[in-house]
């Protein structure tokens, strides 16, 4: 880890050390290169605005918070050469329409189940608990008994003291094998077949589905804008970055290939 030189400029790796202390990240490495890049963008800005020969019109921000005079002056140049155009209502549409599963709430299911349970590497004790949870199926088909009572009966779960009944879930709050069955049966089915996952056999049975709704563009328009303005703020700022990179005379660093967001 050593001194970073851009146009005769150095960036102490002291400078960087303490710099570092501001990104937090999994490892000393990480969190060193993370605090580089950033010391490194905003050495390439305040050169650029000296070069232009810029004075900060303001020594304040959007949201009135006071900046030194460094900070104003990368405000300054940035807003100076990134142009970004507000996103209309109908680029905000054509996004919404394309993208409507980012805007509609999940599924709601209330599944219950009965689990036979046994370990996949136990094959005989898994067998069993198959053959089981098959011959509960056969019965609850054949209306000899209510799944709650079999449930009290025959689960391992603590869910038996509720009938088997697991409450409200979304995809993503069980194992993918249950959901494989689950997102595809309809409201007070029984499923057919065992449901097999690390945990032993399941009996399944979905009592209530709610099916998600979609939330009206309406109410997610400026959302929209404001993401979408943001992007190309994004981009405009790794590109000018990466242009200003390419002009510097940079040693001891290389600047990464993919789109880092500016130091704010």
């Amino acid at each position: 880890m050593n001194d970073i030189e851009i146009n005769d400029v150095i960036i102490t790796k002291d400078a960087i050390a303490q710099e570092a202390q501001n990104h937090p990240a999994s490892s000393s490495d990480e969190a060193w290169a993370q605090a580089a890049h950033a010391l490194v963008v905003r050495e390439l800005l305040l050169q650029e605005a000296k070069r232009q020969g810029l004075e900060p019109a303001t020594f304040h921000d959007e949201s009135g918070r006071r900046l030194v005079e460094e900070d104003a002056l990368i405000e300054e140049v940035l807003e100076r050469e990134l142009k970004v155009p507000d996103a209309d209502e109908a680029v905000a549409k054509r996004y919404y329409d394309t993208h409507l599963e980012h805007f509609r709430s999940p599924d709601i299911f209330e599944p219950a189940h009965i689990l036979i349970a046994a370990k996949p590497d136990d094959k005989t004790a898994y067998a069993q608990a198959v053959a089981q949870a098959e011959d509960i199926i056969k019965a609850l088909s054949n209306e000899e008994a209510d799944f709650a009572s079999l449930a009290q009966a025959h689960s391992d779960c603590p869910s038996k003291e509720q009938g088997g009944n697991l409450g409200q879930i979304t995809k993503g709050q069980t194992v993918p094998e249950f959901e494989t069955f689950l997102f595809e049966m309809d409201e007070d089915q029984l499923c057919p077949v065992p449901v097999k996952s690390r945990f032993g056999a399941h009996v399944l049975y979905l009592e209530r589905k709610v099916e998600g709704k979609t939330v009206p563009f309406e109410a997610v328009v400026q959302k929209i804008k404001d993401y979408l303005e943001e992007s190309t703020l994004r981009a405009a700022s790794a590109q000018y970055i990466s242009i200003l990179a390419g002009q510097a005379k940079i040693k001891g660093f290389e600047m990464p290939s993919s789109d880092s967001p500016l130091v704010q």
